[in-house]
């Protein structure tokens, strides 16, 4: 990656974070003036995508890069291989992300951290509510809006920041990929300010960023992260519409009887061997080609 500037890397990540704070700020007040009446949600969403991630990636890499779109590996596009891998590891990561998710639902702190928990348990139940409002779609206009919103649009903002600007620049550094891909992560999660959903959201970060080291392409780990939005917004539709019931495929991994969870187990060892095997395949594409 060609340098436009030899900045810190310290540096460049509190210049990515004040410009997403400042896109924050900027689209709190625009979304005020958002007259757009499909969902009182979904326009606020969309405003917030454009100025707190999209444009402090662009802005932030610019500044950081001569060639920004070829730093964030927005320039390459993915292959089938890619897509066949993210589609497999997506329906096989099911049994095993819904039993991590249910072990992080049930977490507890100690009773001397009580007033912490109930900040955390408010703060779910707020973060929710705004969830549930967005996707009570009943129409198929509404499913189309709503999967470009918090479908497409989420992912591919929320990637461009975190994956094509953070994960990109850290990686012109001294640390290590395994440390640039977890430290991305983290932040990745923490930034939701969804504590009982912190640690399935660590691991899908980790996997967006391997993803983003084996490939080159952010095209990437954009569909995985819109594959991923998408069907969550689907399946609600489906549920508003009564054609399946709520919360479907939810439970897929969770032992009924409390006992072993042994589809989470072996959904775990199945996305382990895969990413063994796209490890393999990708690098070895990438020494072919060198």
């Amino acid at each position: 990656m060609e340098k436009r500037t030899n900045m810190k890397l310290s540096t460049r990540l509190i210049l990515l974070l004040f410009l997403m704070g400042l896109g924050l700020v900027v689209a709190s007040v625009a979304s005020a003036f958002t007259l757009l009446n499909i969902n009182s949600l979904l326009p606020m969403v969309a405003v917030q995508d454009v100025f707190a991630f999209i444009l402090p990636a662009i802005v932030g890499m610019a500044i950081f890069y001569r060639r920004p779109l070829h730093a964030m590996c927005l320039d390459r596009s993915p292959g089938w291989v890619s897509l066949l891998v993210i589609v497999a590891f997506y329906v096989l990561s099911l049994p095993a992300m819904n039993w991590l998710v249910d072990a992080n639902e049930a977490m507890t702190l100690p009773s001397w951290m009580g007033g912490l928990e109930q900040w955390m348990r408010s703060s779910e139940d707020a973060a929710m509510d705004a969830t549930k409002q967005m996707l009570d779609i009943h129409s198929i206009g509404e499913l189309i809006i709503c999967v470009l919103v918090v479908g497409f649009m989420a992912g591919l903002s929320e990637e461009m920041l975190f994956r094509g600007a953070m994960q990109r620049t850290m990686q012109d550094s001294r640390l290590g990929t395994h440390a640039v891909v977890w430290i991305v992560a983290i932040i990745f999660s923490a930034i939701h300010f969804q504590f009982y959903g912190f640690v399935p959201r660590v691991v899908l970060g980790l996997w967006l960023g391997y993803l983003l080291v084996w490939t080159r392409s952010l095209w990437v780990p954009i569909i995985a992260h819109t594959l991923n939005n998408s069907t969550v917004v689907v399946f609600s539709y489906l549920a508003n519409l009564g054609i399946v019931p709520e919360g479907y495929g939810d439970n897929l991994g969770l032992p009924a009887d409390g006992g072993m969870p042994w589809l989470a187990i072996c959904s775990f060892v199945a996305c382990l061997a895969l990413a063994v095997w796209a490890h393999r395949y990708f690098t070895k594409g990438k020494r072919l080609a060198a």
